[in-house]
């Protein structure tokens, strides 16, 4: 034994320090071993929408309405079983509206109650008491441990029927349920995996953020659309532009200042006092009619985001010269504009401007910030590194968050791995030597944690926070895919060729078994059943595309989660579902507001696709979560042999 070995094994005596309770460890992890793998959600790119995504996680996208199916398909009715879910869902406000039409209130609560007792019970079966002591609500936990203990549930058992007498008496029957539901949707859902994109287009990122901070078990790959954020929260000007570009673009501001409080006001009075004669509608915001602004927020909206475009083209010019090892110098456009003739020079054309009215551009430095440009900046910068609760959420995406992950026998990243023409990895250099698919994942979840870290104005760190920008727009960034993007095109330029962005080839790719089963290998992942796990381009299921590609090895669960993209893909995501039985691919319906789903009883989860079976009930020794409590149980008995040996003396 080598003295680092022997190191540890005295750290871990400091927690168990005989071996009665070294022994008694071992005999409980053993015992999790044998309990049944618990059920894993997977879904991305749910951009903001709150309201759909908060349902999703209180019925367990769908587990729960199917555990009450299993249960008492025999003895409720479709109607009852819609109404027992809905009351595990939103417990507070379903039970008092059924007590405002229930005449006969007490035999409602113990019917209720008895059916959460075992559907409490049956979750709870594939925890261990410690884990179940750690998630049980603080206010009726020893009144629920009592209530799903393995005795009789029944009129006939006393025990039981006085405890519920007793609640029913006191008034308390209400909040039991609430808290009795409240577990039911921790207990349903083991883990739950983000694919990335929480934020942008949707209202409300900060809300999921909020709920996510919950959840016992979460984990995030990063997506274009988180990473700009985590960037902007770690001072990269050029992230921080783009993320006040695109909440004005959709008219989506509430996240910023009430959810994160970054005050728009020196933005407004500057875009104001620069814009206020432009009478070019090009960067109206792009709300639907329901969400539509009144006239005067709309013009100011405009200005605002006309403003912050330009000081974000400056600033990615910038970032552009100053990191020539990007290779992104085709992307620097404002110098090739003829402000004269209202023209731009691209790729051996001239095309005109659709908006020629740019004030705060000097035609000789036009990457250069004006002194009021440099102030408003410096503001807006302060308020994103000061705000608590950004800086609280984007900490929670670092930590929690990587570029990929394996869990299972599922490979997850949020959109791609770089490609070449003919299909092999795409060797890509940005500054520190020629990377390619799994070290080019593991270098830039490297660099991600150098931009987070207390270091500042470091090299090391100004370089990471720029990559997060090239995460951000970059042409070979596994997270966006794309050979440009066109943003200033799309402003400025009325022709669809210019404004076209070509996807990687992985794209191509990704429909061949082959590709999917090097890039899988690629991971250390080689079996059978092994799969890829997507989002980042919505599925357009109203045209035909299936999310199952290359033969069941890469699933693509972006199917329209925002509202934004339902239009193309004919449906409101999927959510994909990983349990003891296998996976299963379920398809969502538009959430069409939390009233209706109260009031009306309306779900989400319309299909339902079973993708593999199991051979065989799978427990968690078969699951990763497996393999750590072996190395756990090895280590433990290292240490029963080191106080056989007396080589750490035992403290009774």
């Amino acid at each position: 034994m080598d003295n680092y070995q022997l190191k540890y094994l005295k750290l871990l005596a400091k927690r168990y320090p005989n071996r009665i309770e070294a022994s008694k460890e071992i005999v409980m992890l053993s015992s999790i071993l044998n309990l049944t793998k618990g059920a894993e959600i997977f879904l991305s790119d749910v951009h903001g929408e709150f309201e759909a995504f908060q349902h999703l996680m209180r019925n367990g996208s769908g587990i729960i309405k199917q555990k009450i199916k299993e249960l008492y398909a025999n003895e409720l009715s479709e109607q009852e079983i819609n109404q027992l879910s809905s009351i595990i869902y939103y417990p507070t406000e379903k039970v008092e509206l059924i007590r405002q039409q229930h005449q006969a209130v007490d035999k409602f609560y113990r019917k209720t109650l008895k059916y959460l007792i075992q559907i409490t019970r049956d979750f709870a079966s594939i925890y261990s008491n410690r884990k179940l002591r750690k998630l049980l609500p603080a206010g009726f936990s020893d009144i629920i441990l009592e209530l799903v203990a393995e005795r009789e549930v029944g009129e006939k058992n006393n025990y039981y029927d006085h405890l519920l007498t007793s609640i029913i008496e006191l008034e308390q029957a209400d909040k039991l349920i609430e808290e009795f539901s409240r577990f039911i949707q921790i207990l349903a859902v083991h883990k739950v995996h983000i694919i990335g994109d929480v934020y942008d287009r949707g209202p409300g990122a900060e809300i999921i953020m909020d709920e996510l901070q919950r959840l016992h078990s979460v984990d995030f790959q990063w997506g274009n659309h988180d990473i700009v954020w985590m960037g902007a929260a770690c001072g990269s000007e050029a992230c921080m532009a783009n993320v006040l570009r695109l909440s004005l673009r959709y008219g989506n501001t509430d996240t910023l200042e009430k959810g994160y409080g970054i005050h728009l006001m020196p933005l407004a009075s500057f875009a104001i006092e620069h814009y206020k004669s432009d009478k070019s509608i090009l960067f109206d915001p792009k709300v639907s009619p329901d969400d539509m602004l009144n006239a005067s927020e709309q013009w100011l909206n405009r200005l605002m985001h006309k403003a912050i475009s330009i000081i974000q083209f400056k600033l990615e010019g910038q970032l552009i010269q100053r990191r020539p090892e990007f290779g992104m110098n085709d992307r620097l456009l404002l110098d090739k504009i003829n402000f004269d003739k209202g023209t731009i020079h691209l790729n051996g054309k001239i095309y005109p401007l659709e908006d020629t009215f740019l004030p705060t551009i000097d035609p000789d430095h036009p990457y250069a910030l004006s002194l009021e440009e440099k102030e408003l900046v410096k503001r807006l910068k302060t308020s994103f590194l000061k705000g608590k609760r950004l800086q609280q959420h984007a900490q929670l995406l670092f930590e929690k968050g990587s570029m990929y992950k394996v869990t299972n026998q599922n490979l997850l990243y949020h959109g791609c791995i770089p490609l070449t023409e003919e299909g092999n990895f795409k060797e890509v250099d940005l500054g520190k030597g020629k990377k390619s698919g799994k070290p080019l994942m593991d270098f830039f979840d490297q660099e991600m944690t150098v931009a987070r870290s207390g270091k500042s104005n470091t090299q090391e760190k100004s370089y990471a926070v720029d990559l997060t920008w090239y995460l951000w727009a970059g042409p070979l960034s596994p997270i966006f895919g794309k050979d440009k993007m066109a943003t200033f095109e799309r402003y400025f330029l009325d022709d669809l060729e210019v404004q076209k962005e070509v996807k990687d080839h992985y794209y191509t790719y990704r429909d061949h078994p082959e590709s999917c089963e090097m890039i899988l290998k690629e991971f250390g992942l080689e079996t059978e059943d092994a799969v890829i796990l997507n989002g980042h381009v919505p599925v357009s299921v109203r045209k035909g595309e299936s999310p199952v590609k290359a033969g069941g090895r890469l699933i693509v669960i972006d199917g329209g989660f925002a509202k934004a993209y339902q239009q193309q893909t004919g449906i409101a995501g999927y959510t994909l579902m990983h349990n003891a039985y296998g996976r299963q691919l379920i398809a969502h319906q538009p959430f069409e507001s939390r009233k209706k789903a109260i009031k009306e009883e309306l779900d989400i989860a319309y299909s339902e696709t079973i993708l593999n079976q199991a051979v065989r009930k799978q427990k968690v020794r078969d699951t990763e979560d497996g393999d750590e409590l072996r190395e756990k149980i090895n280590d433990l008995h290292e240490l029963l042999n080191t106080y056989s040996s007396g080589l750490i003396k035992e403290k009774l």
